[in-house]
């Protein structure tokens, strides 16, 4: 059968939370479930999930539902149970330090200061896994909590839904193996 791939895509759960700022990492699992017709009902290991082939390849797309500061308790348990390697691991999620539109792919890294991100890391004890960052910039005004919990604008929204088209599109790319084009592509 060959090696699967686990794609995250971080956010909150809930109706309250939908089309957030915080939520771009599930926009973009959505977009490519919606392209391919596919549909996160199951809940498993705390997480919507669901199994498909995509471009070939064993897919487990995941929408952790534990809330973003534990999120990576559901990458964990999706990992640990399907014996899937950081390698093939990558995660969604939104970036206040990309400029809103901006998208940015990384082989591996840090967390950046995203809670999220840093719940992934802790508790898969390694940072070695494939991220796409979509940019939402930051705010002047604000709290940064108001901020990402925040809806897009209807301004924002045609901007937004370029970056998560090409999000969809990175994600792809990673699924061929092309982590590398991906970076030249979008980064």
């Amino acid at each position: 059968m060959g090696i699967m791939k686990l794609i995250v895509g971080l956010g909150n759960p809930g109706p309250k939370y939908k089309g957030t700022r915080h939520n771009a990492g599930f926009m973009v699992v959505d977009k490519l479930a919606d392209k391919y017709n596919i549909r996160l009902q199951k809940e498993e290991k705390k997480a919507l999930v669901a199994k498909e082939r995509i471009k070939g390849e064993k897919v487990i797309l995941a929408k952790p539902q534990t809330f973003m500061n534990e999120s990576g308790l559901a990458v964990q348990k999706l990992a640990s149970y399907y014996n899937i390697d950081a390698a093939d691991v990558l995660v969604i999620y939104d970036d206040l330090d990309l400029e809103q539109g901006e998208l940015k792919i990384k082989p591996k890294g840090g967390h950046g200061g995203h809670n999220g991100l840093r719940s992934v890391i802790n508790c898969l004890g390694e940072s070695s896994f494939a991220r796409v960052r979509i940019g939402i910039g930051r705010p002047e005004y604000r709290s940064v909590t108001d901020y990402v919990l925040g809806k897009f604008s209807s301004d924002e929204r045609k901007n937004v839904e370029d970056t998560i088209t090409k999000g969809s599109k990175a994600v792809e790319l990673f699924l061929d193996g092309n982590l590398n084009k991906a970076m030249n592509k979008y980064n």
